[in-house]
């Protein structure tokens, strides 16, 4: 089903060892908004959503886990030369002392990631809506990210994140009208 490229859906930089930006980033990768449910999400809706709107979500659903990739490198090179001190004045000595300098799926506040985040509702109008407001918050916590952030590196690629969850939500919206207009379709006598 996917063929896999060995590289990055875009460049990521990293100017500086910077383990309190590394912290924050996580909450894109394992937090309830992050790319993992995002991804999960789409893929696991693809089943009860009308075939029209299939390939749109497996698309996305898939595009998602290279947002998580460029996540986990992102975190990976702001921290490969932090000191376990640096670590825990950060914030994330616990993450240090239960998994080393592996990535673990949890958000910001250290909570492990849930399948709780994962929402499906059976019904292609409400899953769509759900799917609409994952990216506005995407977006939204992209934005946040890149206003703490004084690496013009990492902000680069931010925005290239914020503009794709930009582009998500545009596409889940399109989707939304033509739905709509297939069920006023079937109801015209």
């Amino acid at each position: 089903m996917w063929i896999y490229e060995k590289k990055l859906q875009y460049p990521v930089r990293v100017g500086k060892c910077d383990v309190k930006m590394a912290k924050y980033l996580i909450e894109q990768y394992g937090g309830a908004d992050g790319e993992l449910a995002a991804a999960l999400r789409y893929l696991n809706q693809r089943y009860t959503i009308p075939p029209k709107v299939v390939g749109l979500l497996t698309d996305i659903g898939t595009e998602e886990f290279a947002h998580l990739e460029m996540i986990a490198t992102m975190v990976y090179k702001l921290t490969k030369d932090a000191t376990p001190e640096e670590l825990e004045c950060a914030g994330l000595g616990s993450h240090f002392v239960d998994h080393g300098r592996a990535l673990y799926y949890h958000n910001a506040a250290g909570v492990p990631f849930t399948a709780t985040y994962i929402t499906a509702k059976g019904d292609p109008i409400a899953d769509l809506y759900e799917d609409i407001a994952a990216e506005e918050k995407a977006r939204a916590t992209y934005q946040w990210l890149i206003n703490i952030s004084d690496d013009p590196d990492i902000k680069d690629s931010l925005k290239f994140l914020r503009e794709r969850e930009i582009i998500h939500a545009q596409r889940f919206r399109e989707a939304v009208e033509l739905l709509k207009e297939h069920q006023e379709q079937k109801t015209v006598y």
